[in-house]
């Protein structure tokens, strides 16, 4: 039986490092349509599109999403999919499936994990998935966020420094501390209780530190159930040369 369970995809028009990249084009289409077919194709029960434009809105309306308009003033995407959550009503136990609008090839499978990994732990509040890291020079690049697990399979902490450290004769050459060592996946999957919970929180100093969200959470209890999955991250769109690699993924894959 499939776990059931909702995508909500933050669509935010205004980014500092690329303007108006939701609705840049990749191959004659938004960018955000590439991110919504995904969710789309990953069997979720709803896909909706939370905006805070009207522009954005129309051009989603365009190619048949269900698209809603929500608050400018949202800090995050999360808060974003939390209004959307709230307003809907949902259950405190429906699952929410928060992918970034700018996400444009993240493999449908990575987000039916996520979701089914709450189903598969029913004390975990949020699931996310990460991956092995095999290059020394990903390990110790500070925008690949890592983390570490406990023996359950839970977050331990997420940084953007080189995690786990060895003790002993640990430096910068060092060979990465085999299994141990994981790239953090941007996907969440929330319940909706856990959700409401988190985005009422204030933010933690752990997260003020580190500008990682979701350490908001662990400072706070929450607990993050972490799959590993063996495809690594797609390439998320950030800025100008970001683009230009995803148009050239999705030009290949046509």
């Amino acid at each position: 039986m499939s776990t059931a369970f909702t995508v909500v995809i933050p669509a935010r028009l205004g980014s500092t490092r690329l303007p108006r990249k939701v609705l840049r084009l990749l191959a004659g289409k938004p960018m955000v349509q590439w991110t919504w077919q995904a969710a789309q194709q990953a069997g979720a029960d709803a896909v909706i599109i939370a905006t805070d434009d009207a522009e954005v809105l129309a051009a989603c309306r365009g190619f048949g999403a269900d698209a809603r308009l929500t608050s400018p003033t949202h800090q995050s995407g999360t808060d974003r999919v939390n209004e959307i959550a709230q307003s809907a009503g949902w259950a405190e136990d429906t699952v929410v499936v928060n992918l970034q609008g700018d996400e444009p090839l993240m493999p449908p499978a990575m987000i039916r994990e996520a979701a089914r990994l709450l189903e598969t732990d029913p004390d975990a509040d949020i699931a996310t998935l990460c991956h092995p890291l095999h290059r020394r020079e990903d390990w110790l690049n500070p925008n690949f966020v890592k983390v570490v697990l406990d023996e359950a399979g839970r977050a331990l902490y997420f940084s953007r420094a080189p995690i786990p450290w060895k003790r002993e004769g640990g430096s910068a050459e060092s060979p990465l501390p085999a299994g141990l060592a994981f790239r953090h996946i941007g996907l969440y999957a929330y319940r909706t209780g856990a959700l409401r919970r988190f985005s009422a929180l204030p933010p933690a100093a752990l997260e003020h530190c580190e500008a990682l969200e979701q350490l908001r959470a662990l400072a706070h209890g929450l607990r993050i159930r972490v799959g590993i999955s063996q495809t690594p991250p797609p390439r998320g769109v950030d800025t100008e040369d970001d683009l230009q690699a995803v148009a050239a993924s999705i030009a290949e894959l046509s």
